[in-house]
């Protein structure tokens, strides 16, 4: 499956688009991303533990942050 950023890198290019585009920042709006994925997972982890009324601490964010990159590796 393709990331959105792959996703548009390949319509650029069907249309002459993708020639302005370095690989420099293609590889960082990747990475960027990756840093919100990572950050939208630990935030469904937070609103769960909200809604079950639990405590979401540091600890807990990590665990969370580990999970997530255990399950989607950094490509």
């Amino acid at each position: 499956m393709k990331t959105a950023v792959e996703w548009l890198i390949s319509q650029l290019n069907k249309q002459g688009f993708a020639q302005v585009v370095t690989d420099e920042e293609i590889n960082k709006a990747k990475e960027m991303e990756f840093e919100q994925r990572k950050k939208d997972f630990v935030n469904g982890y937070k609103s769960r533990a909200k809604e079950s009324n639990l405590i979401f601490d540091e600890t807990s964010e990590m665990y969370a942050i580990k999970l997530f990159n255990e399950t989607f590796k950094s490509e």
